[in-house]
């Protein structure tokens, strides 16, 4: 259930293939760019759009009716949706303008969601067309057709872990108003028509991730909407603009990933069709789905990217990059990752990214050192025992750990994320040597994070002259004194599988030479952390060393982290 960066994505896979570089700078380094209203607007109005859909009509005996009904609603979910938008805006603390949210108006999400209203009509019309499709006598007996139903009003929400989320079954989902249902044979009406044509789409009531998930856990997605009244599966992805947007290239190669994770995890099960619907365009873009002879080539191939991406570069990351490693800033989405400087100082780089080159150069002092010196992989030798998990790390992920004891020190050993050391059990009471692993730490506890680059040996069948230099767990790094320039800041909160709510400020630290995520966790977000912006200086003693997808992360303690702040001259 974790949002691990390890696993395969639609979006990742999209990013990764219109440029490599960005992929790694955005997904796995954490590097990113200003907020735009688009970004936001995305959110609120798919589900201003699925609230919509869970409404129940009266019994209505037209078309014109049906859709008069439905246009009567628009302006209630416009509203909140622009609500919920400007709340959002307001606490992004990086934005593309500052003022660009003056230009979101009301009448601009209503036409959206009349775009979106007009193509589900569609939908509806061609479901009155069939008289209902082959589940309507279903629907009137009460019974629901699919395993997981459609989220409607008046219904619970389908949790995908329900034992995580507390009283369930004493909240009240009841609506103000429930389907009407026609007596078993009646001819189908235009609101029947409505409720058979609802399709499934992620339910904005549940907090849970609603995700497919691979069978061996290295891929997943998430759809957005789900056709089936005809008998039929059709997926569908929402976009906000128009089919001639720059990232409409990549529709196609997301749509065709979800079809191949519907088939990998519904038992071999092909989709019937695959659509992005674009609100603002009010227009469809249908494309022909895989069929079953493709899935092996298709399983093959995105093992292959995904054997790729896994071998993406690890450590701290240099940033610039040379002119040779940059991408050119031609596709879509591409920012930081055309960011380059020549051996001699001469920056190639973005017009909106001007103002990078012009900070100053990071003076080093006692207490302080370069990013590039924080100790990376180390090699330590020990018994491993004390086999846990999986359980939820600090991102709520489960992932396997276990203790490795060295005399009368020990020290807790732990996969970095979800999967990415599943034989950490294999070796239990086992003598070993373990290799490339990253020191970090954890509520002043040191740790051990092992990642697919990680290897365990047998202590025995290593020869005197084969052992690695070993690191004493008493001598590993666990923290660090670094200072920098902030290149990118953003604020994420949101709730946990249980419910729990839960708040995140993740930073990019500069040196000049290279970069590092910096993430502040509930109590040790504060208010000098929040007016932080890209361009100031930021200096820190005693932050957490932490590892995501093998590339260092620092942790504020607020305990134990002193933090200061500096303006560039």
């Amino acid at each position: 259930m974790g949002r691990t960066r390890g696993r395969l994505s639609a979006s990742a896979l999209t990013t990764y293939l219109r440029c490599p570089r960005q992929w790694l700078l955005g997904y796995q380094v954490g590097l990113q760019g200003p907020t735009r209203p688009s970004q936001v607007l995305g959110i609120v109005l798919e589900e201003a759009l699925c609230d919509l859909l869970m409404m129940h009509p009266p019994a209505l005996a037209s078309r014109e009716a049906l859709v008069a009904w439905a246009q009567g609603q628009v302006s209630t979910m416009a509203a909140n949706a622009l609500a919920k938008g400007k709340a959002a805006w307001d606490s992004v603390l990086w934005k593309s303008d500052p003022h660009a949210w003056k230009e979101v108006s009301i009448a601009s999400i209503e036409h959206r969601l009349e775009g979106g209203l007009r193509l589900f009509m569609e939908e509806v019309e061609a479901c009155f067309t069939a008289e209902g499709g082959p589940y309507l006598e279903a629907h009137r007996a009460g019974s629901v057709p699919f395993e997981v139903p459609a989220p409607t009003l008046g219904a619970a929400p389908v949790f995908p872990l329900p034992e995580k989320v507390r009283d369930v079954e004493l909240r009240s989902w009841t609506p103000q108003a429930q389907a009407t249902w026609s007596k078993a044979g009646a001819a189908i009406t235009w609101n029947e028509a409505w409720e058979c044509a609802r399709p499934w789409f992620k339910d904005p009531r549940v907090h849970q991730p609603q995700r497919l998930y691979h069978p061996d856990g290295w891929a997943s997605g998430e759809l957005d909407m789900v056709l089936r009244w005809d008998g039929h599966i059709r997926i569908v992805d929402i976009k906000l603009g128009t089919p001639h947007s720059a990232f409409s290239a990549s529709l196609e190669h997301q749509l065709r990933f979800y079809a191949w994770l519907w088939h990998e995890t519904h038992d071999g099960q092909t989709v019937h069709g695959m659509e992005g619907w674009y609100l603002e365009a009010s227009e469809r873009v249908a494309y022909t789905p895989p069929v079953v002879d493709e899935m092996s080539e298709l399983t093959n191939t995105y093992k292959e990217h995904y054997a790729a991406m896994q071998s993406h570069d690890a450590g701290v990351i240099s940033f610039p990059a040379p002119p040779s490693v940059a991408c050119k800033g031609e596709a879509a989405g591409c920012g930081w990752c055309a960011v380059a400087r020549t051996q001699d100082g001469t920056w190639v780089l973005p017009e909106r990214f001007e103002w990078v080159k012009a900070l100053p150069e990071v003076r080093m002092k006692t207490p302080y050192a370069p990013l590039g010196d924080v100790q990376g992989r180390v090699t330590v030798t020990g018994r491993l025992t004390g086999m846990w998990g999986p359980m939820p790390n600090h991102f709520a992920e489960h992932v396997l750990g276990a203790v490795l004891v060295v005399g009368q020190q020990h020290i807790t050993v732990e996969e970095s994320e979800p999967g990415a050391f599943p034989q950490l059990h294999d070796h239990a009471e086992q003598d070993l040597v373990l290799i490339d692993a990253l020191p970090g730490v954890w509520r002043d506890q040191a740790r051990l994070y092992v990642d697919g680059h990680t290897k365990l040996r047998h202590r025995a069948e290593l020869s005197d002259d084969d052992m690695p230099e070993v690191t004493r767990l008493g001598l590993l790094r666990t923290r660090a004194n670094v200072k920098g320039h902030v290149l990118s800041i953003r604020q994420r909160t949101g709730v946990r599988v249980d419910g729990k709510p839960w708040a995140m400020v993740s930073l990019m630290l500069w040196d000049g030479h290279h970069v590092a995520e910096v993430v502040a966790f509930g109590a040790s977000i504060n208010q000098r952390l929040l007016d932080l912006r890209p361009g100031d200086g930021l200096a820190m003693t005693g932050v957490e060393l932490g590892w995501r997808s093998g590339i260092l992360q620092l942790r504020i303690d607020n305990r134990k982290t002193r933090i200061e702040t500096f303006t560039p001259s």
